[in-house]
């Protein structure tokens, strides 16, 4: 599904990540994860071109993607984004958030079959009757879960997810984790998420990526995360004291 080759990025001179390479699979539950400030969010950023790599290829689904997208490119069309502060726009309803991706990419679009398209969505997250509300009206949770429908609305090949986790009480934590699966194995849209939560990366964590000092520190598969030797990632893991 996506492929990424030696990337390195960052922000001017300042340089954050180096020599970055990974395999995505198509349905995969991949988690990006590491110390606060290790990169994790530059390397989607870097993905999706909000803020373009450097150095180094990225291919989605065999193709590869050069930022700036040329403007007859459908990438945008192919993905979702949930965002850390999930970013649904306070003037518009839930129902209309939902919509707007399709709006955005297909301005001729019928308006009634977007709704229809958003309601679907807004079912699948358990927020259909809440369509009508307005994101000032909703919890954390809920505003999480309307930001997962928006981004699955035009039924992406793969989601990133920036810290879906960030601001919820554990409870909250924990069902949105059982949400996420459960529309994971249901559509086999691929997953690409970025999180330092540990409970949320043992619980839904397929394959892992562990970022430490600019590189890769560890790459495979979250059983190999849990038996590994290094240091760092046995630490990040509490391996000694969570394996008894």
């Amino acid at each position: 599904m996506l492929r990424a080759e030696n990337i390195t990025a960052g922000y001017g001179k300042n340089v954050i990540l180096e020599d970055i390479s990974f395999n995505i699979e198509d349905g995969e539950r991949f988690v990006v994860l590491g110390e606060s400030g290790c990169g994790k969010s530059t390397l989607m950023k870097a993905i999706v071109g909000l803020n373009p790599p450097t150095a180094g290829k990225i291919f989605f689904k065999d193709e590869e993607i050069v930022h700036p997208l040329p403007e007859d490119s459908d990438f945008y069309k192919k993905i979702g984004i949930l965002y850390q502060s999930s970013a649904l726009m306070t003037s518009l309803s839930l129902e209309e958030n939902v919509m707007l991706p399709i709006i955005m990419h297909y301005p001729d679009f019928d308006t009634k079959i977007a709704r229809d398209m958003a309601d679907e969505k807004l079912a699948m997250v358990n927020l259909y009757n809440h369509r009508e509300k307005y994101p000032q009206e909703l919890s954390g949770g809920m505003k999480k879960r309307g930001a997962l429908a928006r981004a699955l609305v035009m039924d992406p090949d793969i989601i990133f997810f920036d810290e879906p986790q960030a601001g919820l009480d554990p409870v909250t934590a924990r069902d949105l984790d059982t949400l996420f699966i459960k529309l994971n194995e249901q559509l086999k849209t691929t997953y690409f998420i970025v999180t330092h939560e540990l409970l949320s990366i043992k619980r839904t964590a397929q394959k892992v990526l562990m970022l430490a000092d600019k590189k890769v520190l560890f790459y495979g598969t979250f059983d190999e995360a849990m038996k590994s030797d290094i240091f760092k990632v046995k630490r990040f893991f509490n391996v000694d004291k969570y394996s008894k």
